[in-house]
């Protein structure tokens, strides 16, 4: 069984992608890519599919998990996983070569595709309402 796992985050959400040989499915909680809510930012996950190519995705099938975060964090989360998954595959079940063509073209046009970001939510202090903004301050 030919088949990858692969991670993708963005704040507190995280989408696995498993990658396997099949017909091009891709289906995200069960659900099929195109039904991805919401609509507007279902062209993020479609971006890692277009640069690399249509053809290269006709031979994979992808399940994604994802729990956790909003609907943005989700979706950066799900295109990341699917880059990663890819990338991870063609290194390890075909060849080398193709593999750093598919890097070199994700990382071109977005390094988050295959990097995370490493921001995270600062906690909030005592003495405001907020990380870094402070109570208002009265004299009388």
């Amino acid at each position: 069984m030919e088949a990858v796992q692969t991670y993708g985050r963005k704040k507190n959400a995280t989408a696995v992608a498993y990658v396997k040989r099949g017909k091009g499915m891709i289906r995200i909680n069960g659900h099929p890519l195109e039904l991805l809510e919401p609509e507007i930012l279902r062209f993020k996950v479609y971006e890692a599919i277009l640069i690399v190519g249509e053809d290269k995705f006709a031979g994979l099938d992808i399940r994604i998990r994802v729990k956790g975060g909003g609907h943005t964090s989700q979706v950066y989360a799900i295109r990341q996983a699917i880059a990663k998954g890819v990338v991870a595959f063609y290194q390890k079940y075909i060849d080398e070569a193709s593999k750093k063509e598919i890097k070199d073209l994700l990382v071109a046009y977005d390094r988050t595709l295959l990097v995370a970001d490493p921001r995270r939510c600062e906690p909030k202090k005592f003495g405001g309402p907020g990380a870094r903004a402070r109570f208002q301050k009265s004299y009388r």
